[in-house]
């Protein structure tokens, strides 16, 4: 088969797409212990997946879910406490924000973000023709919180936003922060809460009830371990999710997927466990990392760690992958040149990662 296509017809994709590189992950291949995406170390449990085999045969396959999941959404209104109409659910939160996009993001709109942060987002606003307004960290990874503020009074932007704890950097935001950058801003701000389980400054959920101009983006992929069947959803008041449920596409979550984030929402001290065990792995996987010579890790709020050597992380990463621990090189962040992150696993992957990483700076 002939695989060639003109540039003649190439040309007729948007230049905002022929400019973008496709999302993918870096040097991804087969080993033992996976720590590069910040996933959950914790599968469901059998007698969950044993109790999920009841619904999954409940389940007519050959029918369109509802146009939104209905009872996952009242489910979550209720968690949130937000009432009815307050939440819109996707296809995991990477679809969301691009419902966003659709949204608010017209040609040559500014968007306020925090750079370094999550790269979609960035991509997101170039391809719907808007202008990234990018407000750098300070030199320890923290939000400019002053900066941000001077930003949104010169640009005015539709959007803000913000994300905290932030990836990459790992380290929240203060929540007094939050509030004067949602103070500040005429336009919506959007919080992505990814990993607000993790979180000690707690949710920005309830400045709903003060803020009309506040959106949360939350995630299952993260504490709740469902990165495999995509969950996210966005939390607002009623007027501004149904103005965003005439820009969101149909069907998004299929069935299975809202039963099994349904079952977790249900079993909720095996989440809190979870989350418990993962932050008390990462405090004891960043104290060992501190205790390395020649080794320089940061502070997290997350489930994840930011650490560099003098080491080339590019060789340094595929040293690890031959000894079977894969990590993510943060070369991609033009702020976080030089480090890798290490997802916190279980006790045993973070100890097979220290034991292939501890040889290596001999």
């Amino acid at each position: 088969m002939d695989h060639t296509v003109s540039d003649t017809l190439l040309s007729l994709f948007r230049p905002a797409v022929r400019a973008e590189r496709p999302y993918l992950v870096p040097g991804a291949r087969p080993v033992a212990v996976k720590l590069n995406q910040n996933e959950s170390p914790f599968d469901l449990p059998p007698d969950l997946k044993r109790e999920l085999l009841e619904a999954f045969f409940q389940i007519d396959f050959n029918r369109y879910p509802g146009e939104q999941p209905s009872r996952l959404i009242d489910a979550l209104e209720n968690e949130c406490g937000t009432g009815a109409g307050s939440v819109l659910v996707g296809n995991g939160s990477n679809e969301l924000t691009y419902t966003l996009g659709m949204s608010f993001i017209e040609p040559a709109d500014k968007v306020v973000v925090p750079c370094p942060m999550f790269a979609l987002y960035e991509s997101m606003i170039r391809l719907h023709g808007g202008i990234p307004v990018r407000v750098t960290c300070s030199t320890d990874h923290q939000v400019r919180t002053d900066a941000i503020i001077a930003a949104i009074e010169e640009s005015q932007p539709k959007l803000t936003i913000l994300a905290t704890p932030n990836n990459p950097t790992g380290l929240a935001i203060p929540r007094m922060d939050v509030e004067r950058i949602i103070r500040a801003s005429k336009g919506f701000v959007v919080i992505d809460e990814a990993y607000h389980e993790f979180n000690p400054e707690g949710s920005a959920v309830d400045m709903l009830s003060h803020y009309p101009n506040v959106i949360v983006m939350r995630t299952f992929s993260k504490a709740f371990g469902l990165a495999g069947l995509r969950v996210g959803y966005l939390i607002g008041r009623a007027p501004v999710i149904g103005e965003m449920m005439k820009a969101r596409l149909p069907f998004m979550v299929d069935r299975l997927a809202e039963q099994v984030a349904l079952l977790l929402l249900r079993h909720k001290d095996l989440v809190r466990e979870r989350i418990e065990s993962i932050q008390e792995n990462t405090s004891a996987l960043f104290e060992a990392m501190s205790e390395i010579e020649g080794l320089e890790v940061l502070p997290s709020h997350t489930n994840f760690l930011l650490f560099r050597t003098g080491q080339d992380p590019a060789t340094l990463l595929n040293a690890l992958a031959d000894r079977g621990v894969l990590v993510r090189n943060m070369g991609g962040y033009e702020e976080l040149k030089g480090f890798l992150r290490v997802t916190s696993g279980t006790t045993d992957e973070n100890k097979a990662f220290l034991d292939a990483l501890t040889p290596l700076l001999g």
